[in-house]
């Protein structure tokens, strides 16, 4: 596995760079392919189409981060294996990853059939939702375990250093969503159906993708039977550090819960789809900082398990300021073309009106949100769960729900909307504070980490 040798050695800028933006073209393409999904559900099946879809999206994302988690835990682990010249461990840390992916997978897609309806309901489908909503979430229920294996996958190939093929495995799903989207929703006529459909065959495409390129063995993996078997203590350090991002899909799921119904209570269906469009332009503005986040843990964690403390307090430097410009300048972009982003979405004039100052209104503080996306990922690549865990749950577990919970009650479906901003200020001012106080320690005192 010499390919991830040169974390160790190759600037750190080129380092992020070659690790960065492969994984920023791989979620922007993703973001893409999700705002054409809406797109097309938006214009052919309407507003009850994009709101059953913003149900589903939390569901989903928590179902599909156990592969994440498992993938990212397992990372750190391999990539500090790697860094101290362990490869025996980085082997066996892969096989109980696969073992864990595909038991984990399989087991709450069929818990979320047997239970879909009170499921779903509790996340928000009522009304003329909740049909539609059936509709798609049992349909992409079949392809949430190879989900899984593809999310869980992209965190291993960024560890040993094939950032290209994690971007690939990502770009799949959204290429072959974008071409089935209009032939099953609007040439078939499948509706929300169709768009269910073709997203579990872009599951499906990508899982294969990165199976075929495991067995091709460009990796280097080497695996034996053994390495199938779970070792406790293993997936034990496993979750600790993917807890982390299980966690936050966990929170961001009931932020979702909280929202959705609030959204409901306050503005109706109209108003959850106007979430819908919302969210699917933040996953746009930001890419970047989610990008340089997975470039930078592969680079941080190597170097780490190395001993190069200085390249580590390098990395998360350069990976803060790269990723707080880049989101600043799309992020600007669409503040200033805002109507014309929005009628995109949807030619429904009152779904626009509502859409235009609730989105420019819940971007305020969107750069900032790479603070607490580095500062988390930061500590997860240390192997550190305790502080990664409780930086990622500032945002939506200890600001934005109890915003929502409280000030709708003064100021209704506004309220709402101002909670974004205040809660993005709040988590950067905590990350920021929290990283300057500790981050010199990793070169000062490595073992107060």
């Amino acid at each position: 596995m010499t390919t991830s040798d040169e974390f160790g050695t190759k600037p750190i800028n080129y380092l992020l760079r070659k690790q960065a933006i492969p994984s920023a073209i791989g979620i922007l393409t993703l973001s893409i392919y999700g705002i054409v999904d809406t797109i097309f559900v938006g214009n052919y099946v309407g507003s009850v189409g994009i709101a059953a879809i913003t149900v589903v999206i939390p569901i989903t994302f928590l179902i599909s981060s156990i592969g994440m988690g498992i993938g990212i835990g397992g990372s750190s682990i391999i990539s500090r294996a790697l860094g101290a010249g362990k490869p025996e461990k980085a082997n066996k840390t892969f096989g109980n990853q696969l073992t864990l992916t595909f038991i984990l997978g399989i087991f709450f897609s069929i818990s979320c059939w047997l239970f879909i309806e009170p499921i779903l309901m509790v996340f928000g489908a009522k009304g003329d939702i909740l049909q539609p909503t059936i509709d798609y979430f049992t349909i992409l229920l079949l392809g949430i375990p190879v989900l899984a294996f593809a999310m869980m996958s992209n965190s291993i190939f960024r560890a040993v250093g094939y950032p290209k093929v994690a971007m690939v495995v990502m770009i799949v799903p959204a290429i072959v969503n974008v071409i089935l989207d209009p032939i099953f929703i609007a040439v078939l006529d499948w509706g929300i159906k169709g768009a269910a459909w073709a997203t579990t065959f872009s599951y499906l495409f990508s899982a294969s993708y990165a199976a075929y390129y495991f067995l091709k063995g460009s990796t280097g993996f080497k695996l034996s039977k053994t390495d199938f078997l779970l070792d406790f203590k293993l997936t034990g350090e496993i979750f600790s550090i993917g807890a982390v991002t299980i966690a936050r899909q966990g929170v961001v799921s009931l932020l979702f819960l909280v929202l959705n119904n609030s959204l409901f209570k306050y503005g109706g269906e109209n108003a959850i789809a106007v979430y819908g469009i919302i969210n699917r332009m933040m996953m746009l503005v930001n890419v970047p900082a989610i990008g340089i986040t997975q470039g930078s843990m592969p680079i941080i964690g190597y170097n780490y398990g190395a001993e190069y403390f200085k390249r580590v307090s390098l990395t998360l430097r350069n990976a803060i300021i790269s990723a707080t410009l880049l989101s600043s300048v799309i992020y600007a972009g669409i503040l200033i073309f805002t109507p014309q982003i929005v009628s995109i979405f949807t030619d429904n004039t009152e779904l626009i009106e509502k859409t235009v100052p609730a989105l420019r209104i819940t971007f305020l503080m969107t750069p900032l949100i790479a603070f607490q996306l580095i500062s988390a990922a930061y500590f997860q690549a240390l192997g550190k769960a305790l502080p990664a865990l409780l930086l990622t749950l500032t945002k939506q577990g200890f600001f934005l729900i109890p915003l929502l919970l409280f000030l709708p009650n003064f100021y209704q479906l506004n309220g709402i909307w101002i909670a974004f901003p205040i809660a993005d200020l709040m988590t950067a001012i905590v990350c920021m504070s929290y990283l300057i106080t500790h981050s010199k320690k990793i070169v000062l005192n490595p073992s107060a980490m």
